[in-house]
């Protein structure tokens, strides 16, 4: 009887999770400051579970973060089973951009609630690993298709696109980071030797 009991509270316990991660999101992105008891009231929990997943300021941004960063990354895989791969490609890039400018938005309430006792590179530990799955899935599933040139590395692309942390999130950013993708796509898609024809007997 008690882990049929049980299982229903861990389901609620995550749920209660996701909603504290989705409210904290758009609350920090408008507000660096936004009161922890604000983000627990419009998640519709109690101070007792928001503390009991996330005990300080710090701990919700950093998770904020990496939710961002994971959500983000598990897209790849999942454009990948509905669209070709140049098109999976292509939309998942617009989707990095949406969270580039998040993570934008979100600076100010990273700057302030990590700490010196936040070991150097924790940040970037954070999302590197899974951002760099999802890419090589892509230019992997790219190269196999012949729908981009051969030989790009994660960190190719990587650098290829830095230029979305340059644009100001505050500004009209879609059309410029538009711009910018379609020059990085179409730089992919020079050389690209196209489908492979099947070998013919004889």
């Amino acid at each position: 009887m008690a882990p049929e009991k049980d299982a229903p509270l861990r389901s609620d316990a995550q749920r209660n999770r996701e909603r504290i991660l989705e409210v904290a999101l758009a609350e920090l992105t408008c507000s660096a400051d936004a009161p922890l008891s604000a983000i627990a009231k419009k998640a519709g929990v109690g101070q007792g579970t928001f503390y009991r997943n996330f005990p300080n300021r710090e701990a919700l941004v950093l998770e904020v973060y990496r939710y961002e960063v994971q959500q983000v990354a598990d897209t790849a895989a999942q454009l990948l089973e509905t669209h070709p791969p140049d098109q999976a490609l292509r939309e998942w890039m617009n989707r990095l951009a949406q969270y580039a400018m998040a993570k934008a938005g979100l600076a100010d309430a990273l700057r302030t609630a990590t700490t010196t006792s936040t070991p150097r590179g924790t940040l970037t530990s954070m999302g590197h690993g899974s951002v760099s799955s999802a890419v090589n899935l892509l230019l992997k599933a790219n190269e196999d298709a012949g729908t981009i040139r051969p030989g790009v590395t994660p960190d190719d692309f990587v650098l290829a696109i830095a230029g979305l942390w340059q644009i100001d999130p505050h500004s009209a950013w879609q059309p410029r980071a538009a711009r910018l993708l379609d020059l990085v796509m179409d730089g992919l898609r020079a050389g690209a030797p196209g489908p492979v024809a099947p070998a013919r007997d004889g």
